[in-house]
């Protein structure tokens, strides 16, 4: 756990590099300066006003004094044509920009030499969340795509996207686009244009109160059980994540300290730390024998931990972030196609013997899966049976708590870019409506790089964003990484003593907003 993955320093390095645009400078003519000024009055004078059409007007001046004309079905500018038009039915000047309506309907954008496809800008921009058809008659999404529904079928900018008929409504929600079919059956629209069924995402759920503050730890701290429950009684902490494999000395650190929780009240969320490699470092040879030792480890920690009360674990830590799973760490993860296709069988074994293993001794007990970033590319295809080449039919893997690590550089979970930029979508209502199960950030925090002051600031923020959700979005925990790093990088004490101002922002955060 203490150990970040790439995708924190690929994104940090692409974080310092900037795209510099051009805002004016260099020195001033002023004699040759009185007659620019005078061409450029002139022509600002005479710029068309915004909304001016080709027809009814006959001619369009723009804010460079540039006059455009219609002809034969071609846009001219200054007499020549400009770019390669055919059957424009339009011209419209908006907003400063030139644009054209083919006779099919899309509109173009003048650029300064070419044209470029867009929306008619008149229809405005990102519509509001929430936006439905009916009663719009149309969706414009952050990408300045326009979806529209005729006859029951779903078009994205006058083309259908998938297989889609009967549609009784069409819904913008959490940057997402949704729709319902005739028979009640929500869908969600992916990023490779497929529908996936869901539920309603605008239904707000509640996950059961009682573990919301939670934070991380390791098995080999030098606290003694008993000063961990005094610390998080301290921090007003009812959940704590610990990682444990089937190692006896683990096992016996960790039994330990579910043995100081359980009269105390606090939730002991287990991490069970089993990979994708086996014994020798090398990735497992079939999806059996990942299965196989999963399973085992999964049985042996369970076996150990349930008379103490511990009924939460999560079967595996960042495997879809690994060197063998992930193709690319920069990739946001919301296309199953960011992922290792021959490596996936070994992932997937691993995730299901470890939730079979934990059933196998306590059936009632929750098991997580954890993912990354904006992973949903990897969750869609686990949950659903998928290869990230398409094929179908593989086991399935359906968990208990869906689990994730959202990390400052990752952005806001509520708003998570895709590819490490936009457009943002709100990854947990998209959980939620997906899944159908409670969620836990089992890990967040910022750089290890960032002052204490920052971190302190960022720790009241964020904790504002999550406890705000917590009722609408089926959070059940929030768990900060890290109790103790060992230094300033992450924790917020080290050796026993507070690291302040993200100890003081931590615990007045928590004392000042109830977990009810």
């Amino acid at each position: 756990m203490n150990k970040r993955r790439q995708f924190l320093g690929a994104l940090t390095a692409l974080g310092g590099s900037y795209i510099l645009t051009a805002c004016g400078g260099g020195g001033t003519d002023i004699s040759a300066g009185a007659g620019d000024a005078v061409a450029k009055a002139t022509a600002r004078a005479s710029t068309s006003a915004s909304g001016t059409t080709i027809p009814s007007a006959t001619s369009i001046i723009d804010n460079a004094g540039n006059t455009w004309t219609l002809s034969g079905g071609s846009v001219y500018k200054n007499g020549a044509k400009a770019g390669n038009t055919y059957n424009v039915s339009l011209v419209l000047f908006m907003g400063g920009v030139i644009y054209h309506q083919g006779s099919g309907g899309q509109f173009y954008a003048w650029n300064g030499s070419a044209w470029n496809a867009c929306n008619d800008p008149r229809l405005g921009g990102t519509s509001p969340d929430g936006t439905t058809i009916p009663s719009a008659s149309y969706i414009i999404d952050k990408t300045g795509a326009m979806w529209t529904v005729v006859g029951g079928v779903i078009y994205r900018n006058n083309k259908t996207v998938g297989n889609t008929y009967n549609v009784s409504m069409l819904l913008w929600y959490g940057g997402k686009i949704w729709h319902k079919g005739t028979g009640g059956q929500f869908y969600v629209n992916t990023d490779v244009g497929g529908w996936l069924p869901c539920s309603d995402p605008r239904i707000a759920t509640a996950a059961t109160a009682g573990m919301f503050y939670g934070i991380n730890g390791h098995f080999d701290y030098t606290y003694t059980p008993a000063q961990l429950v005094s610390i998080l009684n301290g921090m007003g902490c009812k959940s704590y994540r610990v990682g444990c494999t089937d190692d006896p000395k683990q096992i016996a650190a960790v039994t330990k300290l579910a043995q100081a929780f359980q009269p105390a009240g606090i939730t002991l969320l287990v991490l069970i730390n089993q990979g994708v490699y086996d014994s020798n470092g090398v990735v497992f040879s079939s999806e059996s024998a990942a299965y196989n030792r999963g399973q085992q480890v999964a049985m042996t920690v369970a076996n150990a931990l349930k008379p103490y009360g511990v009924t939460i674990y999560e079967c595996g830590n960042e495997l879809t972030r690994q060197n063998a799973t992930v193709l690319d760490f920069t990739n946001a993860g919301t296309k199953a196609v960011d992922f290792n296709n021959a490596n996936w069988p070994a992932m997937r074994g691993a995730m299901r013997g470890m939730i079979d293993g934990v059933k196998a001794v306590q059936p009632s007990a929750k098991c997580g899966i954890n993912f990354c970033v904006a992973d949903i590319g990897a969750a869609d295809a686990l949950w659903d049976g998928m290869q990230p080449d398409g094929s179908g039919g593989h086991p399935k893997v359906r968990w208990d708590i869906t689990t994730w690590h959202n990390y400052e550089v990752y952005g806001d979970i509520f708003n998570i870019g895709i590819d490490g930029a936009g457009p943002g979508f709100d990854l947990p209502t998209y959980c939620k409506a997906r899944y159908g199960v409670p969620f836990i950030i089992t890990e967040w925090n910022t750089g290890p790089e960032k002052t204490q002051t920052y971190r302190a600031s960022y720790i009241t923020s964020t904790l504002g964003k999550y406890y705000q959700a917590r009722k609408s979005h089926n959070i059940q925990a929030v768990m900060y990484y890290v109790l103790d790093s060992g230094n300033n990088t992450y924790g917020v004490m080290t050796n026993g003593t507070a690291l302040n101002p993200p100890y003081s922002a931590f615990t007045s955060f928590v004392s000042g907003n109830a977990d009810i």
